[in-house]
């Protein structure tokens, strides 16, 4: 640039010496070849992926500097054509140093968007302290421990693997998946996570998840999956910046031709071919939409938003209806017995309770962990249950000492016609009981009434809702008297209850076929056909299980606002996608004529070297926009 004869024309001031124009043609090749390779590459890639781009508009337009620049130095050095000609060296070397770097500062910014996978990876410590069979101790890498071994994590380390507290008490920050730091409590028997911070206390650990079964892991390949997937927006995007491509090819052409017919100077024509190939950008176009997905994603994450599906980011602006289950995502689902009572003289209050449990041993329903507690503090003995499997939407079925059993809901009786105790039923049901028969050999042995405690951000969750125009509605499997009550505490008007897994599906196709969009929130397992059906498919309150195939978000907190968190999140990301589209768009719009020359009549002419400035900082203001979207 010092040496180049346009550096007395741009400056009041130049470097030059005999044979300096021969330097300026090494240094100009050198840094053609050399500075320009990341775009001569990356055009190469664009255009073996049939997907021409930025590079590609890049590298022509420094080759086609660089080859007239090298045909004019020959001529003007060896064949002394009549007038001398005026190369581009000057153009040439701003150009790939200004390009140079706004495209460092753009992947800077772009490393920062989606860095979130790295960040995650950190989160685990290098090794972990051992339990061998000895009861020695040993630091190990973290490859090295495996599923069924024991660690020890000591008091402010980081828990190096999944698993399960066998020994020790102590509190652990679990805020790489929730997004609160807070400490939560933990004994014998509770799960930790990897990656989490150990707080007051030495624990013993069983490792029950290492590498890809781990939860950081689970979280790492679904949050990689879904900055991967492409988004109906992003497909847009891509469509235009690659038509983008063929206009400012077609552009830069046409005002080449009519530069030249008008001047008759190839320098002018020459200079606005090269401005319009450097001045379009459909790379900001084509960053516009991944690099938001990519932080709204990223960031979903780390404030326990797991987004497995990318499109349910643009389809919640058009929720009018969310649907939810009741247990566990508006109620606790820690449900405490109550009431048992024997309806037969047949049995006793003690044995109705330790069939139940006999049933229920082997599963991690909430109800059935309600009433194991139960057993356990009444000290009930119970035996083996055999052959039990779920009757779906209805309850339990199999065998305890030869005796066929079944644990259903009232609607159950109705249906196969039993009678029993309606008044007694309603009362505990308009208690805010959950109420659950017991049958033997087809007889109606006793009952057992739960309660469950309503979640303190249900309600407030529920005229969140209401105040985006939002219609709430509960879907549950429980008994009207029950899920009404729930209902209006919570200040839901719209209750189905009593109803089967396929019915709760049938209920939002029916929303549908009014033209509504539909959320569906739920555990993700029982409400599996339901999630799948909605519009969106939320699966809430999944810990450690992210792996929920029916759910396109997954709420690793059972917190219901997190549901509000997910609309704020989505509205933020739609805007952001918005903004950087129009950005991309409406700059190249303006730039391009610009470029070509349509304002040269009132002395307005873009040099290449500032169609390079312009070009790089719209990458760059599209980068950092995205760099700027928040949850709230």
């Amino acid at each position: 640039i010092m040496l180049s004869s346009m550096m007395g024309l741009k400056l009041p001031f130049q470097f030059s010496f005999p044979g300096s124009d021969w330097v300026v043609l090494i240094l100009a090749t050198f840094l053609f070849f050399y500075g320009g390779m990341p775009f001569l590459q990356g055009a190469k890639m664009e255009l073996k992926g049939k997907n021409p781009a930025m590079m590609t508009l890049i590298s022509m337009g420094i080759t086609v500097a660089y080859i007239y620049s090298l045909y004019a130095f020959i001529s003007n050095h060896f064949f002394h054509t009549s007038g001398y000609r005026m190369d581009f060296f000057w153009e040439l070397a701003t150009l790939i140093v200004i390009m140079l770097l706004g495209h460092w500062i753009e992947m800077r910014a772009v490393g920062n968007a989606g860095n979130a996978l790295q960040k995650m990876a950190e989160l685990l410590p290098g090794s972990a302290h051992l339990v061998d069979d000895d009861g020695k101790l040993t630091d190990v890498p973290l490859q090295q421990i495996h599923e069924g071994q024991y660690v020890i994590v000591k008091s402010g380390e980081k828990v190096p693997a999944d698993g399960k507290i066998i020994s020790g008490e102590t509190t652990v920050n679990e805020s790489m998946v929730t997004g609160e730091a807070k400490a939560v409590s933990k004994s014998i028997g509770d799960r930790v996570i990897g990656g989490s911070v150990n707080g007051s206390g030495a624990i013993t650990v069983e490792v029950t998840g290492t590498g890809e079964s781990g939860f950081l892991a689970q979280v790492m390949k679904l949050v990689s999956e879904a900055q991967q997937e492409k988004s109906r927006s992003e497909t847009l995007s891509d469509k235009v910046a690659k038509a983008l491509f063929y206009i400012a090819v077609t552009v830069g052409i046409v005002a080449f031709v009519v530069w030249f017919v008008l001047t008759k100077d190839l320098n002018v024509a020459l200079e606005r071919l090269v401005t319009v190939l450097i001045i379009a950008c459909p790379h900001a176009l084509g960053l516009a939409i991944p690099l938001v997905v990519a932080r709204s994603t990223s960031l979903g994450a780390r404030n326990g938003l797991l987004i497995r599906n990318r499109n349910a980011l643009e389809k919640a602006k058009a929720v009018s209806v969310v649907t939810m289950d009741k247990t566990g995502t508006l109620t606790e689902g820690n449900f405490r017995v109550s009431a048992i009572e024997s309806l037969s003289p047949k049995w006793n209050d003690e044995q109705v309770l330790s069939i139940l449990a006999a049933m229920e041993s082997n599963s991690n329903h909430p109800l059935a962990i309600g009433i194991l507690e139960e057993a356990k503090h009444r000290n009930t003995a119970y035996p083996k249950a055999g052959n039990v499997h779920v009757i779906s939407g209805t309850g339990l079925s199999g065998t305890v000492e030869g005796k066929e059993v079944k644990i259903v809901k009232a609607s159950y009786l109705d249906d196969n016609k039993l009678s029993y105790d309606k008044e007694k039923f309603d009362g505990l049901a308009r208690k805010g009981n959950s109420v659950s028969y017991l049958l033997v050999d087809g007889e109606i042995a006793g009952l057992v009434a739960q309660g469950d405690e309503i979640k303190q951000e249900a309600k407030e969750t529920v005229e969140g809702l209401k105040r985006m125009n939002i219609d709430p509605v509960m879907l549950t499997g429980d008994n009207e008297g029950y899920a009404r009550s729930v209902a209006a505490e919570v200040g839901i008007g719209d209750v189905h209850a009593g109803l089967l897994p396929e019915d709760k599906e049938k209920v939002i196709s029916s929303y549908q076929k009014e033209g509504k969009s539909v959320m569906m929130v739920g555990d993700g397992v029982n409400d599996a056909p339901a999630l799948a059906r909605a519009d969106i498919g939320v699966a809430i309150g999944a810990g450690t299980d992210v792996a929920i195939d029916s759910a396109d978000v997954v709420l690793v907190k059972s917190n219901p606002s997190d549901i509000l968190h997910f609309f704020s999140l989505a509205k933020n990301t739609t805007r952001k996608m918005v903004q950087n589209l129009w950005w991309g768009a409406g700059y190249n719009i303006i730039a391009i004529p610009l470029a070509a020359g349509v304002l040269a009549p009132v002395g307005i002419i873009l040099s290449p070297a500032v169609g390079a400035i312009l070009m790089s900082v719209s990458t760059v203001v599209v980068a950092v926009n995205a760099m700027t979207l928040k949850m709230k």
